[in-house]
């Protein structure tokens, strides 16, 4: 038995249909490809032109003008000249009108040259009586009323500081304004109102009103028995080593709160109302 023989670069044939080549076809090889041609442009047709362009370049201008985007067609170019001055921004008097050139200033009353004093006259009052008598008769001169309000000694009108109490010098001072005595009347009435429903809901309610001696006599009936109830917890023994004895201890303290609230309510409120049974 012969030993199987390999073969080196053999591989069995390829079953199924043939490959084909992915190089891309080429183009018959001809002469006339070796001559130079010319590049052809393709030819663009003309512009659209509309037929209104005329009419709305017309509109456009009529409805714009020229200044409105890019300014004037024309700026005047500002003067040397015209430059800023000094004292020119300052207000100005107005200027004098002709009218007050035209007035002539009065003429003053100054002696000429040639007039002469009068001489001669002599008067017969006697001025010293005339003015010690003015001096006795008339009133002194009251100083005005001042106030200083630093350590230098600034001195200021008292009457214009605020300090002077004007106001009890008013005709009106110290009587109730109107709107006050309305208000308190509007009060009144709302309380007087109050008070009748109240009562009108009381009376619906069957409520009585305990009178005072009721009212005295409730109070000592309650402070006798919290007397008696006090009176009892002080009976209790020091050791409480039971139940029945801590539920006992614990009965008469609540009566006694009980009769403490009792008592001060009574005594806060004047006024009581029951139920009618």
């Amino acid at each position: 038995m012969s030993a199987p023989v390999c073969l080196r670069g053999w591989a069995p044939p390829e079953r199924g249909p043939p490959r084909r080549s992915m190089a891309a076809p080429r183009a018959p090889e001809s002469i006339y490809n070796l001559l130079p041609r010319l590049e052809e442009r393709p030819v663009k047709p003309p512009r659209y032109v509309s037929t209104f362009r005329p009419s709305v370049k017309h509109e456009i201008e009529k409805s714009k003008a020229q200044w409105k985007t890019m300014g004037p067609a024309k700026v005047e170019v500002p003067s040397p000249k015209n430059f800023l001055q000094k004292h020119s921004k300052e207000p100005k008097l107005p200027e004098r009108k002709k009218e007050q050139d035209s007035r002539k200033m009065p003429a003053l009353s100054v002696p000429r040259k040639t007039d002469h004093p009068l001489m001669g006259i002599q008067s017969k009052k006697n001025f010293i009586n005339a003015n010690a008598v003015a001096a006795i008769m008339g009133l002194a001169k009251k100083p005005q009323p001042i106030y200083v309000d630093r350590r230098q000694g600034d001195k200021h009108l008292l009457e214009t500081s605020g300090l002077v109490p004007k106001y009890v010098k008013k005709k009106d001072y110290g009587i109730i304004p109107k709107y006050v005595t309305q208000r308190n009347k509007e009060i009144k009435r709302a309380q007087k109102e109050h008070e009748a429903y109240v009562l009108e809901s009381l009376r619906k309610r069957a409520m009585k009103r305990l009178s005072d001696e009721e009212r005295s006599s409730l109070l000592q009936g309650l402070k006798k028995n919290w007397e008696e109830v006090h009176h009892e917890f002080q009976g209790l023994s020091v050791y409480i080593d039971t139940i029945p004895k801590k539920m006992h201890k614990e009965k008469l303290e609540s009566q006694m709160k009980q009769l403490e609230h009792d008592i001060d309510v009574i005594e806060k409120h004047e006024v009581i109302y029951i139920a009618n049974e």
